[in-house]
């Protein structure tokens, strides 16, 4: 099986990406999140190669993204409290759940079925110039195996689905390093998942607290199934102490013996970028049986994404 291409972010390298998608194939890109794995929205047999590359539930809905909001109104019905959110936080870490419109061609498998989207405008210039070579809606999950641990830099897109992709951006690491988060509206606002953009953010913004929505057993936005951003080795929470046996994850400037620190300032912003990385690494590192111990990272701001990765990590494989 050939091998994906890897491209330059430059004008041929972007050209070639925009040629790739149009032809229905997949590509790999960079956000200031995590990398996506994108494929044309509105052409079926390309979102379905998606699932097949990722071996991703087709219950499980895709995000679009798009270069601006007036493509975004293109696509989905805004409510007065998403033009709110949209206006304050796009392009950036933000992605909304709105009403579809039947009119704008999205193919029925990226909404898994929903009468409503996904959208996203990403805050990285190399998504930016991908979607505007491109030349329309990019339907992208993240460039990893289901379930597995989520790619930050390209060489992980490599390791997952290099052999099943047709060509992967290279823009390097991914400065936020946690994916989106998703609110939804019922019409009130409320929080799908947590993400690279902090919750107390959005709550500011809105004047409201954002109560909690949708379930893993039948989601209704992307990162919600119960086990989720999985390395192979078992992972265990709130180790306070390097665990027997165990490699440990630290977190803060009380975790001298951690094999990996995410920030020893106890910088979330720190710890966020560097989550994916330091799990793949102890991955990597863990013998048969050894598990990953991870200190605990306060729930607040970019806390509360991690601390969300890291229990779906934790959770019982199906």
């Amino acid at each position: 099986m050939l091998s994906a291409e890897i491209l330059i972010p430059d004008a041929e390298g972007l050209s070639r990406a925009g040629a790739l998608l149009r032809a229905g194939r997949l590509v790999a890109f960079p956000t200031e999140t995590v990398y996506g794995l994108g494929a044309d929205a509105t052409n079926d047999r390309a979102v379905a190669a998606i699932f097949e590359a990722k071996g991703r539930p087709r219950f499980n809905p895709l995000i679009v993204h798009v270069a601006d909001i007036a493509a975004a109104r293109r696509i989905a019905r805004f409510t007065r409290a998403a033009d709110q959110l949209a206006e304050a936080f796009w392009p950036g870490a933000l992605t909304l759940v709105l009403p579809l419109r039947p009119e704008a061609g999205i193919s029925p498998l990226v909404t898994a079925g929903l009468d409503t989207v996904a959208l996203r405008l990403p805050d990285h210039p190399v998504a930016h110039a991908l979607l505007a070579a491109f030349g329309g809606p990019v339907a992208a999950p993240s460039a990893n195996p289901s379930g597995a641990v989520s790619p930050t830099r390209a060489e992980h897109v490599i390791e997952g689905l290099g052999e099943r992709i047709a060509g992967i951006l290279d823009g390097g690491p991914c400065p936020v390093g946690v994916e989106s988060t998703i609110v939804g509206f019922d019409p009130a606002p409320v929080l799908l998942r947590p993400g690279g953009l902090p919750v107390e953010a959005i709550e500011d913004c809105m004047g409201l607290r954002l109560r909690a929505g949708g379930t893993g057993e039948k989601p209704n936005a992307p990162g919600q199934l119960a086990s989720h951003y999985a390395p192979g080795a078992r992972v265990v929470l709130e180790a306070r102490t390097p665990p027997a046996g165990a490699l440990w994850l630290g977190f803060g400037p009380d975790c001298a013996g951690a094999a990996i620190n995410l920030s020893p300032a106890g910088d979330l912003v720190e710890a966020a970028a560097g989550l994916f990385q330091a799990l793949r690494a102890l991955d990597a590192q863990a013998a048969p049986g050894q598990v990953i111990a991870v200190a605990p990272v306060p729930g607040h701001g970019l806390g509360r994404a991690i601390n969300d990765r890291l229990r779906r990590a934790a959770a019982p494989r199906g």
